[in-house]
């Protein structure tokens, strides 16, 4: 059984990258076929827990209040239905941050890594270079 944090960034929009977890979580929701069959087979696998972190949520709402993200319509409705379980961020996710090595700079990401750590999860990212931090990390 995996638990796992999806980890959606990397949407693609002029104003600005965004990280490879929130582009899963969208590609989800809208059954896009971007998403990988790697990623959708973990996802939809009933033994599988899937957790969106309050980090991701804090993120797209970040970009999108800025302008970078346009949510589709119905994105709240569609998320509360996708049955995916919120993983908040503690101080014990907090606190790990200083014991990663900086082998990569985002904050979100930075925070996903902690808490895929502390909490013993699986973190699923589009994002390559996040598979430095090892076997926590499994790029789709």
């Amino acid at each position: 059984m995996l638990k796992s944090i999806v980890v959606i960034k990397n949407i693609c929009e002029a104003k600005a990258q965004l990280s490879a977890l929130i582009e899963l979580l969208l590609w989800w929701l809208d059954d896009n076929p971007a998403l990988s069959r790697a990623a959708r087979e973990l996802i939809a696998q009933p033994e599988n827990t899937i957790f969106v972190s309050a980090a991701t949520m804090w993120e797209i709402w970040l970009k999108a209040s800025l302008g970078k993200l346009r949510l589709p319509a119905g994105f709240e409705p569609q998320l509360a239905a996708a049955g995916f379980e919120s993983l908040p961020v503690s101080a014990a996710h907090a606190r790990h941050i200083e014991r990663l090595p900086w082998l990569h700079r985002d904050p979100f990401d930075r925070m996903l890594i902690a808490q895929a750590a502390v909490s013993g999860l699986t973190l699923l990212s589009a994002n390559s270079a996040l598979g430095a931090y090892g076997r926590m990390v499994h790029a789709v």
